[in-house]
């Protein structure tokens, strides 16, 4: 834990005054030989110029002298003490000059008094290089014109020299009132530090609000304070292990940390931090954890500050290389750099939840009998007597207090080493929390986690039993996970707890990914989820073996982070690790399998031509049976959907809904070329049923003008649409006639159009469709046997409301029938945000191409792979229709920063390419399409989502 690279070994001085940040005498000197030289008129706008400028160069001197002592020390609480010393002294000298030159009293009153007070995060003595500066300018009474002068010099010099200023004028009792009804003020002046004026002003104000807010209060400022960081990690994303953290509001962050010193201080009365030993919250050791915590969250936020020139909190993509750089960290095998820093940042945020949790229990022991409504934080208590222990039946050792599950004494666990697995499995059969005891004494327990348990039955058992309930398995084993538990006992899984990948397509670390995906598993197989995802909830009942299928899910990404590719390592882990668990040798084999397939059914159904034969034969081969793939459906939807917020849209579950459909009847025995001749027809005569006002002639005539591809990828309500849409269009001569389906569940909106078919009609597509800044998703493309295009893109869903998508789907369409007709050029793409192009800089994705002639019977797939960037689809058709390659499908997936896209390809007479030199000639044309445009002028580097 602790420390970047860089300061492992660095001992903490603080003393700035010490470090020749500024020098106040000199700076002092010269400002009054500015006043000289202009002849004492310190009002004079000259005059404050000059002072103005002098600070400004002092100011970025000291800044410069704070950066270079960070790069040498990497200590970033002392850095950021040092800045608040700086701004410190900064404030002080601009007071002086405006009390002693611009605005001198030889004789002031009693109410020409002023104090000019920290509050606020500055009131801690530490600014980040970036952040505001919070003050309080306070008056004895009410304001005088004195005073009301002295406050607007100060901001406005401050301001003048660039900072942020947050300011308050109030008198002292102001002060007293408003803090009793308004926390946040209360909060601010809980910090409250004396930089400059009136000392006894401040003081006063100290005891004041120490004897008439702060008495008697506790309870309801811990409450308070409780209920604001859980309404925080709600909107942060509940979750200390997203990716692009946070640092400052996110869970696991500096406000967590402030947050517990906030009501240290409240609570116990102390000032410093070690206070909280003397006051019996920490032990000396727990103290020194909640030092490394802040340094190192500190450390970072700093660096991240000068990176970017801005208060910048989150720990983005486009920063997270530089990062890495800055503070001292190497790649090691597996680990590049920046996944390793990325991973001392979540495994930091992990232990400022457990630094949380030792807080909460010196707070409930010394304040949870006079104001019980603050436990309502630390768990929900469902029993009348909140207060009351009571012995958990059958479970010796184990006792309920307040509500939630803790231990007789540490001794149950030395006894008998199970009980740090049983305790978990009480908790969840009984449905409670863990009192924060518990979790200590497991803590204090860990070293019994050892070869001898892990191999012990009875211990794997209870996993197994906690792993696959039918309750609430995700937030048990996200409570072992926090306790250090989980990966003790599976050190495959300790190996991946806050490991993040770095890339755009996943949101979580792996570990919190795995946990997310046997939560969704256990709300499906709950019934919850029927709406957002029909198929597995119709699957799921029928699954035979369900410890199969939670054991997969949660050790499918088990191997991430290896140098071998995760999929068969991972399976190679589950072949170990299951027979531990109590697995036979068949469960082991189809865990095993699963872990080696996940990708499978995901890649396939998003990649490759469903309607294809070959497709669909090829990944039969492969699952083999129908429980098989009934298992990988179920592992494949928990899979994406765990990945993010937003990952899994309705599009990608119908993909694999019509790839299972498709399947099924092979694995059952009953597809053949017979049954698809017999579907065609089928289809056929259910569409004929629906022309209504058609006759008999015009129905045989429009039947003859699809071939059989078209009826075997398209539904009946579709092929209804494109009837009419095709009649509509004859019967009005339009050469280019369009229709627009927006569908809610699935997230896609579909445009159809027909006109000429041309080799570079998809290209024209999709070049008007990046130009309208529309997503394209995928693409179906039919040929009509009258020589008409009759294309489908669908393109990803903007709006909520059908009335807004559709308005918008019609400025997509719009263009591109004017650019269909020739009435218009394509015009320039729009560039992404400067800071877009920069998130998807920093990504390192080779370009790969690859030519198959193996996965269609009918066509060669040409498969792309790498950065994605602006009209890159729009670049990959025109290079085939340049290679004079008829498209005959498209299938286009994105993952993050990283695309994925197939082409279903033949030459102009239908036939496949196999000449070899035509292939290197593709792979190498794709290559270059990839790249993209080499000069500057061309627009080098401006990526954007593709479309």
């Amino acid at each position: 834990m602790g420390s970047s690279p860089k300061n492992k070994a660095k001992t903490m001085h603080i003393s700035p005054h010490t470090d020749h940040l500024i020098d106040v005498d000199a700076t002092r000197a010269k400002m009054e030989q500015i006043v000289a030289d202009k002849g004492g008129d310190a009002k004079d706008f000259e005059t404050r110029a000059e002072i103005l400028a002098l600070l400004k160069e002092m100011l970025q001197a000291g800044r410069d002298r704070a950066e270079q002592l960070l790069h040498e020390d990497g200590l970033g609480i002392l850095c950021a003490i040092r800045l608040s010393y700086l701004e410190d002294q900064i404030i002080t000298l601009i007071y002086r000059f405006a009390i002693e030159h611009v605005y001198p009293v030889n004789n002031p009153s009693a109410s020409e008094r002023l104090a000019v007070v920290a509050v606020g995060g500055y009131g801690r003595a530490t600014l980040a290089p970036h952040s505001d500066i919070d003050l309080l300018f306070l008056l004895p009474y009410k304001q005088t014109p004195w005073g009301e002068s002295v406050v607007e010099y100060i901001l406005y010099m401050l301001w003048d020299l660039g900072q942020k200023v947050g300011h308050a004028t109030r008198t002292l009792d102001e002060c007293v009132r408003l803090s009793r009804t308004d926390m946040t003020i209360r909060t601010s002046i809980l910090e409250a530090r004396f930089i400059d004026g009136e000392k006894p002003l401040y003081d006063g104000l100290i005891d004041k609000f120490d004897k008439e807010v702060l008495r008697n209060t506790s309870a309801e400022f811990i409450a308070a304070k409780l209920a604001e960081r859980d309404a925080r990690h709600t909107q942060q994303g509940n979750s200390r292990y997203m990716v692009e953290p946070n640092i400052k509001e996110g869970k696991g962050g500096l406000r967590d940390l402030q947050t517990l010193f906030w009501i240290g201080q409240y609570a116990y009365r102390v000032r410093r931090g070690k206070d909280l030993i003397k006051a019996g919250v920490f032990t000396q050791e727990e103290y020194t954890r909640f030092k490394k915590t802040n340094n190192h969250l500190w450390t970072v936020r700093c660096h991240l500050h000068f990176l970017t020139n801005r208060p910048e909190e989150r720990v983005t993509f486009d920063v997270q290389r530089e990062l890495s750089s800055r503070m001292g960290y190497q790649p090691r095998p597996g680990h590049s750099a920046i996944e390793r820093f990325m991973r001392h940042y979540f495994l930091i945020a992990k232990e400022v939840g457990e630094i949380t949790r030792i807080f909460c229990a010196a707070l409930e022991e010394d304040f949870g009998q006079q104001a019980p409504g603050i436990n309502r934080f630390f768990a929900a208590i469902p029993f009348p007597n909140r207060y009351s222990k009571r012995k958990i039946r059958d479970a010796e050792g184990f006792l309920i207090d307040h509500g939630r599950i803790s231990v007789v004494s540490e001794t149950v666990f030395s006894d008998n080493p199970v009980n740090l697995l049983r305790i978990f499995e009480l908790a969840d059969t009984e449905n409670l929390s863990f009192h924060p005891d518990a979790m200590q004494a497991i803590h204090h327990n860990l070293r019994l986690i050892d070869n001898d348990l892990r191999n012990n039955p009875e211990a794997n058992a209870t996993f197994l039993r906690i792993l696959t309930s039918r309750r609430d398995p995700e937030s048990v084993l996200r409570r072992m996970t926090e306790a250090g538990v989980l990966g003790r006992f599976i050190p495959e899984f300790g190996q991946i707890v806050a490991m993040m990948q770095f890339n755009m397509y996943h949101h979580y670390t792996v570990d919190e990914h795995l946990l997310r995906a046997v939560g969704i598993l256990s709300e499906i197989e709950k019934q919850e989820l029927e709406e957002e995802h029909p198929l597995a909830h119709d699957l799921i009942p029928n699954i035979k073996d369900r410890v199969v299928l939670y054991v997969a899910v949660f050790l499918h990404d088990i191997a991430k982070g290896r140098p071998e590719r995760h999929s068969p390592a991972g399976a190679a882990v589950a072949q170990e690790l299951c027979p531990r668990l109590g697995l036979n040798e068949e469960q082991t084999e189809k865990v095993a399998w699963l872990i080696m397939e996940h990708l499978t059914m995901s890649q396939v159904s998003q990649t490759r031509d469903l309607s294809d034969r070959k497709t669909i034969l090829d990944f039969c081969n492969v699952v083999q049976t129908l429980e098989k793939m009934r298992m990988l459906l179920i592992l494949t939807v928990v899979d994406v959907k765990a990945v993010g917020p937003g990952v899994w849209n309705g599009w990608k579950g119908q993909l694999l809904r019509t790839l299972y459909s498709e399947a099924e009847p092979i694995l059952t025995g009953g597809h053949s070329q017979q049954s698809r001749d017999s579907r065609v027809a089928r289809i056929k005569d259910q569409l004929s049923t629906q022309l209504e006002g058609w006759s008999q002639k015009e129905i045989d005539q429009y039947l003859d003008l699809h071939y059989s591809a078209y009826w075997l990828r398209t539904d009946v309500a579709n092929a209804v649409l494109h009837a009419e849409l095709i009649r509509e269009a004859d019967k009005k001569n339009q050469k280019v006639a369009t229709s627009i389906k927006a569908y809610e569940f699935e997230a896609i909106t579909e445009i159809t159009i027909l006109a000429p078919d041309h080799p570079r009609l998809l290209s024209m597509i999709a070049g008007a469709c990046s130009a309208a800044g529309a997503n394209i998703v995928d693409a179906m493309v039919f040929t009509t046997t009258d020589g008409r295009a009759l294309d489908t893109i669908l393109i990803n869903r903007e709006f909520d409301e059908d009335r807004d998508e559709r308005r918008r789907a019609n400025r997509v369409v719009d263009l591109l029938v004017q650019v269909l007709r020739g009435e218009t050029r394509l015009p320039p793409l729009v560039d992404q945000k400067e800071s877009h192009k920069k998130r998807f800089k920093t990504f390192r994705t080779k370009p790969k191409v690859s030519i198959n002639n193996d996965l269609s019977n009918q066509a060669t797939v040409v498969e792309v792979e790498g950065l994605d960037r602006s009209g890159l689809l729009s670049a990959l058709t025109r290079t085939l229709s340049a290679l004079n390659l008829d498209i005959a499908s498209a299938h286009i997936s994105t993952f993050g920063e990283r695309v994925v896209d197939a082409f279903y390809v033949t030459d102009l007479t239908g036939a496949k390419i196999t000449n070899t030199d035509r292939q290197k000639a593709i792979e190498a044309s794709m290559i270059e399409a990839m790249i993209g445009p080499s000069k500057p002028n061309q627009g080098k580097g401006k990526r954007k989502g593709k479309s």
